[in-house]
């Protein structure tokens, strides 16, 4: 009896894929193999308006020519250098661009390759810097139902997505997750939506649980992707800041969704006014053209390694790639790119427009909730015969057909196109997704 892979295309067995159904894909497959502007190109020719940025990440549209040139004239002087005891100028030159883009004193920068890595890196970050207080005891971290922070197994421990965890055991030890911020009342909201505040308010709980001098740090995404887009309820993070301030605990942003413009600031931090100890990022740092992450770190936690980690080496962590020849210039260029094209002032100018283009399109019974907050709004489909992902999933395929590119996750379709489109290009958005909700019913 032939097993379900040999009967695949032998062209596309060898690549197991990430996160796709890969039986599924390698009998219909979606082929990409060009890009330029806001379009993908399909093997087949057609263009596909990419209305998820990439995965989160084109925030500047593809094949931005200032990058691409970056990337290749940087490969022709200096293709790697080793980043433990050696390093290159543009590092150094990209750090203070980068920090200089951060909340109050996030002033130092770590670098990684992905979000996965940035994450994995300020959980280490915070265990680390209270150890070397002397506050060997706050080992805990504290997540959210509904977060995403990569697939490592310190992001998987404090995430709080089923899928990604269910597979892999027991995960990190003394770990906790305060509810998702949003409940029926907030649905079709524009915007932040209101009453909230007491799910911030659950921290305090889990800390009367586990005594707050056993806890590490609290890690959320100031404003949730992956797991369907959530804007944060009025009040909440300010509150959360304020509670962990109180009990000496860390509060990291997992900001690799929304750095760099995707709420129209550099940092959701600056938007809502509040600053973390520490801001993880990745994806849209260099426009997604080479693998890169950086971890901005508060400057009291930095001292706290340089006063306390001896003369040696303070952290004992880091990446062979950290800092890669290639994505530093592909950074550099496109974070001059963002002042260029005023980037994040199109974002603010935008949002409004955008978000009233989609809540236009929740006016259908199929769709049962609209969320929107800067340039990535989603939408929320009912099931089908109460199968999770019955209409949605029919949602994401008729898309592609149609021309358009978006994001699944579960019974969720976000949205999130280059932070360049213009009006005109969310009315083409828009029409392409109308059409695939009146094909789909």
């Amino acid at each position: 009896m032939a097993h379900d892979n040999e009967r695949i295309n032998d062209d596309l067995a060898a690549y197991w894929m990430p996160f796709t159904p890969n039986k599924g894909f390698k009998a219909n497959p979606k082929l990409l193999v060009g890009a330029d502007g806001l379009y993908y190109t399909t093997s087949d020719g057609r263009q596909v308006f990419d209305g998820s940025s990439g995965l989160w990440c084109c925030a500047l549209g593809h094949n931005q020519p200032k990058i691409v040139e970056a990337i290749r004239e940087q490969a022709g002087k200096l293709d790697y250098a080793t980043p433990f005891g050696y390093g290159h100028p543009a590092a150094f030159e990209l750090a203070n661009t980068l920090a200089a883009r951060m909340p109050g004193d996030l002033n130092h920068i770590f670098y990684t390759n992905s979000g996965s890595e940035s994450v994995e890196t300020a959980l280490k970050i915070a265990l680390a810097y209270h150890r070397l207080r002397g506050e060997g005891e706050r080992v805990r971290l504290i997540g959210r139902v509904g977060g995403y922070h990569g697939v490592g197994f310190g992001g998987i421990s404090v995430g709080g997505m089923v899928n990604n965890r269910k597979f892999f055991g027991a995960m990190l030890p003394g770990v906790d997750h305060m509810p998702l911020p949003y409940d029926e009342a907030m649905k079709f909201s524009h915007g932040q939506p209101e009453g909230g505040v007491q799910y911030a308010d659950a921290l305090e709980e889990i800390l009367t649980l586990h005594d707050p001098s056993t806890v590490a740090a609290v890690i959320v995404e100031p404003a949730a992707g992956s797991a369907g887009v959530y804007a944060p309820p009025k009040g909440y993070l300010e509150r959360l800041r304020e509670i962990t301030k109180k009990h000496g605990i860390l509060l990291i942003f997992d900001e690799v969704i929304t750095g760099f413009g995707r709420l129209g600031y550099a940092t959701a931090a600056e938007r809502f006014g509040i600053e973390p100890d520490l801001i993880t990022t990745a994806k849209a740092l260099n426009n997604g053209a080479v693998p890169m992450g950086a971890v901005a770190v508060h400057k009291n936690v930095y001292d706290g390694f340089m006063d306390n980690g001896g003369e040696g080496v303070e952290f004992f962590h880091g990446y062979t790639y950290s800092a890669h020849p290639l994505a530093v210039a592909a950074a550099q260029a496109a974070q001059a790119l963002y002042d260029e094209l005023d980037v994040y002032a199109n974002v603010r100018a935008l949002e409004g427009y955008f978000g009233d283009a989609m809540h236009a399109l929740g006016q259908v019974d199929t769709i049962v909730d609209v969320r929107n907050i800067g340039f990535m709004p989603a939408l929320t489909f009912a099931q089908i015969d109460d199968k999770p992902m019955g209409r949605s999933s029919q949602i994401f395929q008729k898309a592609y057909e149609n021309g358009l590119k978006v994001r699944l996750s579960g019974d969720h379709i976000a949205v999130a196109p280059p932070l360049v489109s213009t009006k005109e290009d969310i009315d083409i958005l828009a029409a392409r997704l109308r059409k695939t909700i009146a094909d789909v019913g």
